[in-house]
């Protein structure tokens, strides 16, 4: 059997028995970057009646409005909170009195509460889930069930509790009898292990929790912005200065220049009056008091560039900021599978700002993550540069760098003029990295970039030497794809290494040392990683989507081999993968179905990988489409099911049962099949 060019290399025994060679729908990786955003009113809706290997081949050929249709993101997506019937005050669900008393809207009745509730949940170990259907026991299956309450399994372990020594989600906790025995009287009471609660303080406890009342002065805008201010007043003179002396210039001594040449030459006017120490104005507004000499000697004022913390990352992996999939838990996992750098999913500055408890919640931090960043995004200096003077502030000690993003191609940001929109405007740029190094302190600004905005017309060599010697980025990446082209080409990798000998060239002949650069652009393998940093003198390699499909991409590169996992390690990787989301978004009711969601969402780049047992030829290829197949067992088979309704059936070996009140909609249209959403 011939395949069509650009069909993963299937042996041919796992290949399934079809009429004509089927190919699985190709993924669509643009619309997984995309938005998912939700109009009001507007229905989520699965298209067409396409199926892989696991579901048959489809019924006859779509319409090209079908075809049309499938493609792209679902943008009516929904996932509203699934919380219990009774609904336990939090206050009594820890052991605490309410303030509220009769007055408090939750029930303060425990019993009532625990007859209620629905039966304790039991994460099974992978050696109890077999490679045939129905692969898993029942998960709420009690071991030891509690005399006095018949929801309760003493026999089950929280993942909290296991790791911290404390639960903090009390007798709300879907694995509550992990953690609470009767004393003498008959009293249920919470269990606490002060040992582990003082080891887990360093070792598992998430920082850069910015709270409520910090939220509350930025949306009431009274949060001190000292070095901010200082800086946009800067800017703003500069720009009043210009615009005064422009009509007074004599038109006998205009010299006309290239569009190009003269905006270069004004923006570096202004970046050099930008940067000049504004002691006197910075001091005055820190101390209420006027400044005397000696404040002028030992200043306060932000660092020299200079003075900046050296980024020493040549030899590293980096883990691409991904927008939804990239949470905490996911971050964790790929650390537990080596990779050394990590970076929070992509924050809007204006809801930063706004105080949005979402986007502030993107700045969380596990220890396990030994070097962190938060990557921004925004379209004005009067917007980033407060943003990152109030994370320096607010995150001071367990932030390593922050990034700003000038790659999203998304129409929502682009639109805006944040993203890769600011790949054409140099000058607002040059100002932002400037702005946000002078309000970060020594924490480093880093920059992403694309190669262009569009095709044929690359501007990354002329950006990155700017970057790195006039504005002071202290790392530098660049994503070897236009905006225009998104993932319909491979990346330029040739084009990656011009930029990167730009920037050596440069620095050589400015006698600064180099900083880092790092590519990013279809890496899947071991052989991929090594042979772009062998071939451009690239740092290292960010990835992305190569680390969502297989997360265990960073073993492969450490160790420099290709790793034929199984089905079981696979399914090992899932259960880790919940046990972190419940740490992370809680083990009540709310939280297990919140972790459903985004382990479901891990899934619908995880189905995508073929094992390299099966390929003729390795390593395999990000872009390759996958015939028809069969796995080495039915687990295998199950794992690379590209039917949503599937990833639903593996949450549930670990999560239990799905309540039918909770949906699933994936990203992907091609995998939303029977033209409704996927249901638990």
């Amino acid at each position: 059997m011939t395949l069509p060019a650009g069909t993963a290399p299937v042996k041919a025994e796992y290949l399934l028995p079809v009429t004509n060679i089927s190919l699985r729908s190709a993924p669509d990786d643009d619309a997984a970057e995309g938005t998912t955003s939700i109009s009001r009113g507007q229905t989520s809706i699965g298209y067409g009646d396409a199926r892989d290997s696991k579901s048959g081949p489809s019924r006859g050929r779509m319409s090209k409005e079908q075809k049309k249709a499938q493609r792209g993101a679902n943008k009516g997506r929904r996932f509203g909170k699934v919380r219990d019937e009774l609904d336990l005050c939090w206050r009594v669900a820890n052991g605490a009195i309410c303030e509220y008393g009769a007055e408090c809207r939750f029930t303060h009745d425990i019993a009532a509460y625990l007859a209620a509730k629905a039966q304790d949940l039991r994460i099974p170990d992978t050696s109890e889930i077999s490679n045939e259907p129905p692969f898993t026991p029942d998960v709420t299956n009690m071991g030891e069930p509690h005399p006095g309450h018949a929801s309760l399994d003493l026999s089950t372990t929280c993942p909290i509790f296991a790791e911290t020594g404390e639960c903090r989600y009390g007798f709300k906790c879907r694995f509550l009898g992990g953690h609470v025995r009767s004393d003498d009287s008959g009293k249920l009471q919470l269990l606490r292990d002060e040992d582990k609660k003082a080891r887990a303080a360093s070792t598992s406890r998430e920082v850069n929790f910015v709270g409520p009342e910090i939220q509350k002065l930025l949306r009431s805008r009274k949060y001190p912005l000292p070095i901010s201010d200082a800086y946009l007043r800067e800017l703003q003179e500069q720009a009043d200065a210009e615009k005064e002396s422009k009509p007074a210039a004599d038109a006998s001594s205009i010299v006309v220049a290239e569009p190009d040449q003269e905006m270069e030459l004004e923006e570096k006017q202004v970046l050099v009056k930008a940067t000049k120490p504004l002691v006197e104005e910075l001091v005055e507004k820190r101390t209420g008091e006027p400044t005397t000499v000696s404040q002028v000697d030992t200043p306060d004022v932000p660092m020299r560039f200079s003075e900046k913390k050296r980024l020493h990352w040549s030899g590293k992996t980096y883990l691409a900021p991904l927008t939804t999939v990239g949470n905490l838990p996911f971050r964790r996992l790929c650390v537990k599978y080596g990779v050394d750098i990590t970076c929070g999913e992509m924050g809007l500055a204006t809801s930063f700002l706004a105080g949005s408890k979402e986007e502030w919640s993107l700045v969380r931090r596990h220890p396990a993550e030994s070097i962190f960043g938060v990557q921004v995004a925004g379209n004005k200096p009067s917007t980033l540069v407060p943003t990152a003077e109030v994370i320096a502030k607010e995150c001071a000690g367990n932030i390593d760098f922050v990034d700003v993003n000038c790659g999203c191609p998304i129409d929502l940001v682009f639109k805006a003029g944040s993203g890769s929109a600011l790949l054409d405007a140099p000058g607002k740029l040059g100002k932002i990295v400037v702005g946000m190094n002078k309000a970060l302190g020594e924490i480093p600004v880093t920059v992403k970039l694309r190669t262009g905005v569009k095709d044929g017309r690359n501007t990354a060599h002329k950006l990155m030497p700017r970057a790195a010697v006039e504005w002071g980025a202290g790392c530098i990446t660049l994503h070897g794809r236009t905006r225009q082209q998104r993932y319909t080409r491979l990346a330029d990798w040739d084009y990656i290494r011009e930029c990167v000998d730009a920037v050596r060239g440069r620095e050589a002949d400015e006698d600064l040392p180099p900083v880092p650069i790092f590519g990013g652009g279809d890496c899947y393998s071991a052989q991929d990683y090594w042979s772009n940093v062998e071939n451009t003198g690239v740092d290292g390699v960010m990835v992305g989507r190569g680390a969502l499909i297989k997360p265990w991409i960073f073993t492969e590169i450490k160790e420099r081999r290709e790793w034929d996992i199984s089905a079981r390690e696979r399914l090992d990787i899932i259960r880790t993968y919940a046990e972190y989301g419940i740490s992370h978004f809680g083990s009540d009711t709310t939280g297990i179905n919140t972790t459903r969601r985004y382990l479901c969402e891990a899934l619908s780049f995880q189905y995508r990988y073929v094992p390299i047992g099966l390929l003729e030829t390795l390593p395999g290829r990000i872009n390759d489409r996958a015939p028809a197949f069969r796995g080495r067992d039915e687990l295998e088979t199950l794992l690379a099911s590209g039917d949503s309704k599937d990833w639903v059936k593996i949450s549930e070996m670990f999560l239990g049962p799905a309540p039918e009140s909770w949906t699933f909609m994936p990203k992907h249209k091609s995998n939303a099949y029977g033209g409704e959403e996927s249901q638990g």
